[in-house]
């Protein structure tokens, strides 16, 4: 698969945009949605009591410098909590509806570690925006750092085996690598190679976490980059861009038979969000399912720069406002260049609820 010379700027411009806003998930997604309580049943004989997450800003809660990350500024978290908790969003962000989903508060940023024991009863978030499974742009941990991170932890006895077998870990990918990749290598020659050795590393990490003795471990495919606002900005945010979603199909290919790997080994303890079939399942939604959520103009972000030197939540020297934000958040699937709103993120989440159901 050759992408077209063509394509690398916008791809390349979409993918720095997960980055430079410090930012950052093959089950067949249902179509079909509802809320979920998870007081019903638990049929492998246990109840998870706790939940630790690795990855980027599709699962970060707050783990990136204040001063220096868009997402600890206004206008993100407008919608939840009301100001800027570090989500890269309006409000909730994956981690809070897997959460609610396993029935444990989200847990506290590893960035809070010190403040009381009390806090630590639900997990821990380990996910800083902008990383990936190796090193990127942004100088923050990568996944196996923030794996160090967990089995620090576990080695000062902070959580035993008990606390790690009643868990459920959420790993998230959002393509930080290939970002990374693309701003060192202007081409498209080793790119199939080097998306081989991403997945295989997260196979490696995946498995890491499993032997340190998590019970039950999400990943998340990663979603169509060609969709981002970044990428369908050059169409009015009118189409995806096809090429950069055929990329993203070898990433979840080899994805897909990793993790089958794994689960031929381990008896079946991953379980693949696939963030790509849910994005597309929303985007593409015509409001025909009962109780499903319908967007207007599903690739149009509410909050934009006034022009393509300004992204969300930019100001000029002056403090004056460089951005506009849409009337309702709860009407756009997008909330920025690269991140869904918290209605949008609530949509991805009630189309994944029959893969999640695997969880038990």
């Amino acid at each position: 698969m050759e992408l077209a010379q063509t394509l690398f700027l916008p791809l390349l411009l979409c993918l720095l945009f997960l980055l430079t806003q410090q930012s950052a998930p093959l089950v067949s997604a249902s179509h079909h949605h509802h809320h979920h309580h998870p007081s019903h049943r638990y049929l492998f004989d246990w109840r998870p009591t706790k939940l630790f997450v690795f990855g980027d800003s599709y699962s970060d809660t707050g783990n990136n410098i204040k001063s220096v990350t868009k997402s600890w500024k206004y206008p993100y978290g407008i919608t939840f909590p009301g100001r800027p908790t570090g989500r890269f969003s309006d409000g909730r962000v994956l981690t809070d509806y897997l959460a609610k989903f396993v029935g444990v508060k989200s847990p506290i940023p590893y960035k809070f570690r010190n403040v009381g024991v009390k806090h630590l009863k639900y997990g821990m978030n380990f996910a800083y925006g902008g990383t990936g499974v190796f090193n990127t742009l942004v100088a923050a941990p990568n996944m196996t750092t923030q794996i160090d991170y967990f089995q620090q932890f576990i080695k000062d006895s902070v959580f035993n085996a008990q606390d790690l077998h009643s868990s459920v870990a959420l790993i998230t990918l959002s393509g930080n690598d290939y970002a990374y990749y693309l701003a060192l290598n202007n081409s498209s020659e080793g790119f199939k190679p080097f998306i081989t050795s991403v997945v295989n590393q997260l196979s490696v990490n995946l498995k890491r976490v499993y032997d340190l003795g998590v019970k039950k471990i999400v990943v998340t495919a990663l979603q169509p980059l060609g969709c981002l606002p970044g990428s369908t900005a050059e169409f009015s945010f009118q189409k995806c861009n096809g090429t950069q979603n055929l990329l993203v199909g070898f990433h979840n290919l080899l994805l897909q038979q990793a993790v089958a790997k794994l689960n031929n080994e381990t008896k079946s303890s991953f379980i693949v969000l696939d963030l790509y079939t849910s994005f597309m399942s929303v985007l593409n939604n015509n409001g025909n399912h009962l109780g499903s959520i319908k967007f207007e103009n599903p690739l149009k972000p509410c909050c934009v720069g006034i022009s393509s030197k300004y992204d969300c939540g930019s100001v000029d020297d002056s403090g004056a406002k460089k951005y506009t934000i849409c009337d309702d958040p709860a009407s756009a699937f997008f909330w920025d260049g690269a991140h869904p709103t918290q209605q949008g993120w609530l949509a991805v989440y009630s189309a994944l609820q029959a893969t999640l159901e695997e969880l038990y």
